[in-house]
C-alpha cells in the first residue's frame, strides 16, 4: 500500500509540472510526424514484416527498415541489425571499423561508459583497440563544458582519426550533452581538422530533442534498440547511422568484408523493429514525463537531483544523488518490486561484467536489460547515484516511483 502522504505529494507535484509536460507533448507530436512521414515515404507494407534465415540475402524488410531509420535520424545511411548485441557492441564494431593500427582515438567528453574500458584498452584486454596498436587520448569536460583549448591543442599536436563524443552521462556526475553544444563543438573542431571522423554515442538521447547530431554535422552516430528507438518492442539490436562510406566500413566489420550489409538474417524481428520505432516518440515522451515527475518529487523530499524538473533535457536519464549506499539500494529495490516482470526478485549489488565497481540494477523488463521499459541502476560508489530511465507509459512509471519512494521512506 502507498502511504496517503505520498499520494498527496504526487498529486501536488503533478500540478506543478504541467508546463513541462506540455512541452513534452509538443515534442511528441513533432517526432511522431517525422516517424510517420518516414514510414509513408518508404512505403512500409506487410511484406516488410517477412523474415529471413541463414545468410539473409535479399531481405527487403531489413533494407526498408534501414531506410526508415536513416530518414528519422537525418542520415545518409543506416545499419539496423539484430546481430548487434547491445549499444556497447555497436560502438565496438564502429570503432574497430573506423580505426587502424597507429591511429588515434580521442574522447572529448572524458572517460567513456564503463563497458568500453576493455574495448579501448583503458583496462587491459588482449582484444582491445590498444592491443591492435590504436592509441587513446582523452580531454575531460570542465564544469560540464567542452575544454576547447585542450581540444585545439590535442588536434594541433596529433593527427586524430576519430573523435568520440558520449552524449549521455553514463555513470559519471556530469550533465548530458544537448544538440546545441554538439553543434558548437563540431564547428570548432572543423576549424582545426576537416577530415577527423566525429562519432557520437547517441544512447538514451534519440527523439528527446527535435534534431539529430547528424543534422548539425556529426559523421556517424550509434545507439541501442533496447533503449529509445526500440520503443520497448525491439527484442534486441542496435544501429549505426551517418555517412554512407563510413557505414560500408561498419557493415564489413559487423559481417564479412566483401559481403557487408548484404547478409544478416532478420529471424522474425522486422515487424517488432518497425512497430517499436513507430511507438518510440510516445514511449520516449512517457519516459521524459516520468523523469520530470521523479525529479520534482525527490527534490521536494530533500534529495539532490539532476536534471531539475524544469531543466532542458537531452536524454531520458534522471539522476538521484543519495549520498547513502543503503538508500540507493532501497530505491532500486522499490522500482524492481513495482515491475511487471520479476517483481518478487530482490536486486543486490554484484560484480557485473564490464564494470569496475559493483552495480545494483533494477529492471523488471519484458526484454532483458531494456532501459526504455523502466530501469534504475547505479554503481556502488560515492556519491551513490541512482540512474533511472524509461517507462513504456507514464502511469506505470509514476506507480513504480511511488512504490520506490514508499520503500525508501
Amino acid at each position: 500500500m502507498i502511504d496517503k502522504k505520498i499520494n498527496s505529494l504526487f498529486a501536488e507535484c503533478e500540478k506543478e509540472v504541467q508546463d513541462e509536460f506540455r512541452k513534452v507533448d509538443i515534442l511528441c507530436e513533432k517526432n511522431s510526424l517525422k516517424v510517420l512521414n518516414a514510414f509513408r515515404n518508404h512505403n512500409v507494407s506487410e511484406i516488410h514484416f517477412n523474415s529471413t534465415t541463414g545468410y539473409g540475402y535479399n531481405d527487403i524488410g531489413r533494407d526498408t527498415i534501414e531506410k526508415v531509420f536513416a530518414e528519422v535520424l537525418d542520415a545518409e545511411d543506416a545499419i539496423v541489425r539484430n546481430q548487434f548485441i547491445s549499444g556497447s557492441h555497436a560502438l565496438t564494431v564502429v570503432l574497430f571499423a573506423l580505426l587502424r593500427p597507429n591511429d588515434i582515438l580521442l574522447s572529448i567528453t572524458g572517460k567513456p561508459y564503463d563497458t568500453l574500458d576493455e574495448v579501448i584498452g583503458i583496462k587491459e584486454n588482449p582484444s582491445s583497440l590498444k592491443a591492435f596498436g590504436i592509441s587513446y587520448k582523452q580531454v575531460d569536460l570542465i564544469n560540464d563544458e567542452f575544454d576547447l583549448k585542450q581540444i585545439e591543442k590535442t588536434l594541433k599536436e596529433n593527427k586524430v582519426k576519430v573523435i568520440e563524443i558520449q552524449r549521455s552521462k553514463g555513470y559519471s556526475t556530469r550533465k548530458s550533452i544537448g544538440i546545441e553544444k554538439i553543434e558548437e563543438v563540431i564547428k570548432f573542431i572543423r576549424k582545426w581538422d576537416k577530415d577527423v571522423i566525429i562519432m557520437i554515442d547517441n544512447c538514451y538521447c534519440e527523439l528527446v530533442e527535435e534534431k539529430s547530431p547528424l543534422t548539425v554535422g556529426a559523421d556517424i552516430i550509434v545507439g541501442s534498440l533496447i533503449k529509445n528507438l526500440g520503443g520497448g518492442l525491439a527484442p534486441n539490436g542496435a544501429y549505426a547511422a551517418g555517412k554512407k562510406e563510413l557505414l560500408s566500413l561498419v557493415a564489413d566489420r559487423l559481417t564479412v568484408p566483401g559481403e557487408g550489409r548484404e547478409v544478416g538474417p532478420t529471424l522474425g524481428v522486422n515487424k517488432m523493429l518497425l512497430q517499436g520505432l513507430f511507438m518510440a516518440p510516445s514511449v520516449v515522451c512517457s519516459s521524459l514525463k516520468v523523469a520530470i515527475l521523479t525529479s520534482k518529487v525527490l527534490e521536494k523530499l530533500g534529495y539532490e537531483v539532476e536534471p531539475k524538473y524544469n531543466e532542458k533535457r537531452c536524454d531520458i536519464v534522471q539522476n538521484i544523488i543519495f549520498h547513502d549506499k543503503d538508500k540507493l539500494i532501497k530505491y532500486c529495490q522499490g522500482i524492481q518490486s513495482a515491475s511487471p516482470v520479476d517483481s518478487n526478485a530482490l536486486p543486490l549489488p554484484w560484480n557485473m561484467p564490464g564494470y569496475t565497481n559493483q552495480v545494483i540494477m533494477a529492471a523488471g523488463t519484458f526484454t532483458q536489460g531494456s532501459s526504455i521499459e523502466l530501469s534504475c541502476d547505479g554503481p556502488i560508489r560515492e556519491p551513490y547515484i541512482a540512474y533511472q530511465q524509461g517507462s513504456l507509459t507514464y502511469e506505470y512509471g509514476k506507480l513504480a516511483v511511488m512504490v520506490a519512494i514508499n520503500n525508501l521512506l
